[in-house]
């Protein structure tokens, strides 16, 4: 298998999962699917960064949290709101999560953690971005503690 490779918080390069068709993906798929596609990416660099899948798609009537990661060595619950690109026609990084995202992702995570028993030394909420189409490779960018 290839190592692909894409963009950390910090521009440092990080392997991604191989991609069997990305141009085909943006072609042919729709719009569930890029997204669902673009998740699994995500949810492949989280793990590969020692994350611990905690939940997936959690939704409630307010909304839904895309990804819910754990880093077990430091108690950090990891909300992670993950946008899927095929151009740039609705903008880039800058643009994917809003002041209003921000503050929708913060009462959801709130609702998230109201609902656990456990408690966490620290919360913070990523952003992952992935592209697809432009290259042969995806290109993922990580922030954290973007919130």
């Amino acid at each position: 298998m290839n190592s692909r490779l894409g963009m950390s918080a910090g521009n440092r390069p990080f392997p991604v999962g191989a991609c069997l068709n990305c141009e085909a993906m943006t072609t042919t798929g729709n719009r569930a699917e890029i997204g669902s596609f673009g998740e699994q990416l995500a949810v492949d660099h989280l793990q590969g960064l020692g994350l611990r899948i905690v939940a997936r798609n959690w939704r409630c009537r307010y909304g839904e949290l895309d990804i819910i990661a754990a880093d077990d060595a430091t108690a950090t619950v990891v909300f992670v709101e993950v946008k899927t690109r095929t151009s740039d026609r609705f903008g880039g990084v800058e643009q994917a999560v809003t002041p209003a995202k921000v503050r929708r992702l913060r009462r959801l995570a709130g609702l998230w953690l109201s609902q656990q028993r456990n408690g966490w030394a620290a919360v913070r909420i990523d952003v992952v971005t992935v592209r697809i189409g432009r290259r042969p490779t995806p290109e993922l960018i990580h922030l954290q503690g973007v919130a």
